[in-house]
């Protein structure tokens, strides 16, 4: 069985900072309040006219060809995760091959909110598994910014925008992505959605006056259900594969909320030194925070770690992976 490995990873984040200081002169909010909720100090906004979430993949995308010595035209296929595409049509995933040279090749986008990263990671690792793709790459990538309503004290403190990338590649080893587990329950949106703009309630003046563009969340339903979920996923992709809380070298869980975190890690046994966090920077970067976290610990990352990548999202979509870390760091 040929089996897909990550060979490379890169992630980009935006210049500008959004702090807990700056939103205290938006909303009636404050640094405590957010940090004891959240976990979250700091976001990266993407400023400026036209730019869009394919400004942010396309940086990440170009370093990963640096980093893995690859050229435009040897990639098979770009996915891209995200919730912000650039324009209803064409796909993001297209404008990015666009932008880094990249022609010809299968690309489109993927739609699972948070979860979007891990569905698109199984998703890609499929084409190589078939023997019919030798390079995919998997792109999570969100303008969170252009879809937050910075009136809402409840949602605006959470999002940020980044975009995170990988390479996948047949494995030469043992090493590689050796399962996942995707899930979902279309009930959950009713409790997390963005309401306009798509084909139920397309855009109106109506529906710009009534704020129906922006995120809509029911704070503590989503808690209860990610909290649960997450969680239970992340055991059962465990106990699927046999594996001890010992065996585990890293969690990568998403980044939405340091106890939803706090509560994966406790129920995989895991210590805190053995779970990648960056929330308290970027806060919820939705499809980009998995792989921001891989870029950012690559260089701590050793060739056969076991790995497992746990997320939860809006629609609810929920998934777990698990990887055998394919390479070590220079």
């Amino acid at each position: 069985m040929i089996r897909a490995a990550i060979t490379g990873v890169s992630g980009y984040v935006p210049e500008d900072i959004l702090s807990n200081a700056d939103l205290e002169k938006m909303v009636d909010t404050n640094d405590e309040w957010i940090t004891s909720r959240t976990g979250i100090k700091t976001r990266h906004i993407q400023r400026g006219e036209g730019l869009g979430t394919s400004d942010l993949a396309t940086p990440a995308v170009l370093d990963l060809l640096k980093k893995t010595n690859t050229r435009p035209e040897e990639v098979d296929a770009l996915i891209c995760a995200t919730v912000t595409a650039d324009y209803i049509f064409p796909a993001t995933a297209n404008v990015i091959c666009d932008k880094v040279g990249i022609k010809g090749a299968l690309s489109f986008d993927l739609g699972a909110a948070c979860s979007g990263f891990v569905f698109a990671l199984a998703t890609g690792s499929q084409f190589i598994e078939t023997g019919k793709y030798k390079k995919v790459i998997v792109v999570g990538a969100d303008k969170m910014s252009a879809i937050t309503d910075y009136t809402d004290r409840a949602t605006c403190i959470i999002f940020g925008d980044g975009a995170g990338a990988v390479m996948l590649e047949p494995s030469k080893d043992e090493t590689g992505i050796i399962d996942t587990i995707l899930r979902s329950d279309g009930s959950g949106r009713n409790y997390l959605i963005q309401k306009a703009g798509g084909s139920v309630l397309p855009p109106s003046e109506e529906t710009v006056k009534q704020r129906l563009h922006y995120v809509y969340q029911e704070g503590q339903s989503v808690f209860k259900f990610a909290v649960t979920n997450m969680a239970d996923v992340s055991a059962e992709i465990m106990e699927k594969n046999n594996l001890k809380s010992e065996d585990i070298a890293w969690l990568v869980p998403h980044q939405a909320n340091l106890r939803i975190i706090d509560a994966t890690a406790r129920r995989m046994g895991l210590d805190e030194n053995k779970v990648m966090i960056n929330i308290q920077r970027y806060g919820n970067t939705t499809s980009a925070t998995i792989p921001l976290c891989l870029w950012e610990w690559e260089k701590k990352l050793k060739k056969g770690d076991n790995i497992v990548l746990a997320t939860f999202g809006g629609g609810f979509t929920w998934a777990a992976a698990y990887l055998k870390w394919s390479y070590d760091t220079e």
